[in-house]
């Protein structure tokens, strides 16, 4: 777990300089990318610390059907670390779970109601 620190300390180093250097309009863009390519990187370096191989491949396979439910679940996994939820490694039917507490929390929930008019078929008498 202390690569995925130094990786953090770095890209907040990174993000200092960058913000300290306010450069000029191109070689600030290709330092964002740069930026965003460490963080990527580190965000890896953290999930590979985090699960399992079977768990990492898992969500591998899901990143490929829904990016975003895995992003999701890539993001939750990078705080609850951080915060210190995880003791040890999350293997694949711990992920399994996380991936159906994310899916019941994403699903769109749509219901149809009916509603009827009361119509009076008796006429007055």
């Amino acid at each position: 777990f202390n690569m995925a620190d130094e990786d953090l300390e770095a890209i907040r180093a990174s993000r200092l300089q960058a913000m300290q250097g306010g450069a000029g309009g191109a070689s600030q863009a290709s330092q964002q990318e740069e930026q965003r390519k460490q963080m990527q990187e580190a965000k890896n370096s953290m999930l590979a610390a985090i699960l399992t191989q079977a768990a990492r491949a898992r969500l591998n396979s899901v990143a490929v059907v829904k990016p975003d439910k895995a992003q999701m679940v890539e993001s939750l996994l990078v705080n609850m670390y951080r915060s210190g939820q995880l003791q040890g490694q999350v293997d694949e039917p711990q992920l399994k779970g996380l991936l159906e507490r994310v899916s019941e929390q994403t699903q769109k929930k749509s219901s149809i109601n009916f509603r009827r008019r009361d119509d009076d078929d008796d006429d007055d008498d």
